[in-house]
């Protein structure tokens, strides 16, 4: 493909922005600038078309540029078209009502404008609740960039060593700055490793377990039936607050989260991506209990929420359309999204068995991962022993250059949204059979 134009607007950003792009993880190769995005595909600077599976690291539930999120946001632009950042205002109202009416853990709600920022508030109430620091925390998971969170993504096992338990690995940061002290009070565990949980919670010192109910950051993990109703059990058992980071999990798989899912409720949940369509919003909420940390009468417990863009109006109203319209006709869209999953996961699956490919695909409704390795992986040991990286790696490229867009970047989830069509989902299988014909 042609790139040219994609190539000069990256070369000019350098100038002026460090790396070339204003969130790094968004810089790979081969290098595009996307300039539009509607329904399932995305469009880049010269012009070439991509059926799109990234969805902008996985918001896009329902599509890129969707008509109805569209209008919702026109018309509050008409109506009020700006914030007024003083007072309540009918629109986080509402946006509330729902979160609550459809999450079952959630009694109260918060706005923030990330999952980070959401992130970041559910860890200080645990410890607001608890009077603890410490943190566990999911090797391969991310929840955030902040602190007490940014640590141990894909982190090589020559780094942190070959699978233990009971036990943990050592904390290794994915930012510099961040103070030692801070890393301290930070517990790494595999997914699925339950016996190592209650190993580190008989301390006494933890305050919460923060994870992603699916890891979803290193592809899609899934939890070993009984893990979470595990995990909810040694939290009520050792006094800890259990955490379910649903950034990505929350409003693609069920409007309920996987929580509704899985039968778990967590004690806080976060929320960001599909909530608002592609809009900049994050959310937390939880039992009643925990949320009043924000108005509690003792100044030394109450924990500080603030922002000046927390709740504004055209993100707000982008997340109330975007959660109506998936609720409507008893939630039909996830019917779509499960059955668009099922199709291309069938598909995917008859392509590698006929080349002689060993791959496994796991999905969990519209998200999905190929693994290049003969089993499901239960934690980052797993994935990092087994999986070919460097063949997923190429199997990607090879794909965009087809125009099919994945992330290019190994064991990144692929995302499925009410805008792919039957269509789609055939030419997404008739491209990867050429694919995986050269590969």
């Amino acid at each position: 493909m042609n790139r040219t134009n994609s190539i000069r607007i990256f070369e000019e950003n350098r100038k002026r922005i460090p790396g070339g792009v204003v969130s790094l993880n968004r810089a790979v190769e081969p290098t595009i600038v996307f300039v539009r995005g509607n329904g399932s595909r995305v469009w880049d600077a010269d012009g070439n078309e991509y059926i799109d599976y990234h969805a902008g690291f996985a918001p896009y539930v329902l599509g890129h540029n969707d008509a109805d999120v569209n209008a919702a946001v026109q018309e509050v632009l008409a109506s009020q078209g700006t914030l007024m950042g003083s007072g309540p205002t009918s629109l986080e109202g509402r946006l509330a009502e729902l979160v609550c009416e459809c999450v079952p853990s959630v009694e109260q709600v918060q706005f923030t404008n990330t999952g980070s920022e959401a992130s970041y508030h559910a860890v200080r109430i645990a410890r607001a609740h608890t009077g603890r620091n410490g943190i566990i925390v999911m090797q391969g998971g991310y929840n955030g960039w902040h602190n007490d969170v940014a640590v141990n993504v894909m982190t090589p096992l020559d780094v942190i060593g070959p699978r233990v338990s009971p036990g943990e690995y050592k904390v290794v940061p994915i930012s510099a700055g961040i103070p030692e002290h801070v890393l301290k009070d930070i517990h790494v565990v595999n997914f699925n490793d339950l016996e190592s949980v209650e190993h580190i919670a008989r301390n006494g010192d933890i305050g919460c377990i923060l994870l992603e109910p699916i890891l979803q950051n290193i592809g899609i993990v899934l939890p070993e039936e009984g893990y979470l109703q595990g995990l909810r059990k040694l939290c009520s058992q050792y006094g800890i607050v259990l955490i379910f980071d649903e950034v990505k999990t929350g409003f693609r798989h069920a409007l309920g989260g996987y929580q509704s899912v899985c039968g778990v409720m967590p004690d806080l949940c976060i929320f960001g991506k599909a909530i608002a369509n592609g809009y900049p919003l994050g959310a937390i909420g939880g039992r009643k209990e925990f949320m009043q940390y924000f108005v509690h009468p003792d100044p030394a417990k109450k924990v500080l929420i603030a922002g000046t863009y927390n709740a504004h109006p055209i993100p707000v109203a982008a997340a109330i359309a975007t959660v109506e319209k998936l609720a409507r006709n008893d939630g039909q869209a996830y019917e779509r999204l499960y059955a668009s999953g099922e199709k291309l996961q069938q598909g995917l699956t008859a392509l590698f068995e006929a080349k002689g490919i060993t791959a496994t695909l796991v999905r969990q409704g519209s998200a999905f991962c190929v693994y290049f390795m003969d089993h499901q992986p239960r934690d980052w040991h797993d994935v990092a022993e087994y999986h070919d990286m460097g063949l997923d790696v190429r199997y990607r490229k090879a794909l965009i250059e087809e125009g099919i867009y994945h992330f290019p970047l190994a064991t990144k989830q692929g995302s499925i949204s009410v805008a792919h069509t039957d269509a789609d989902i055939g030419e997404t299988l008739s491209k990867t059979e050429k694919v995986l014909g050269k590969l």
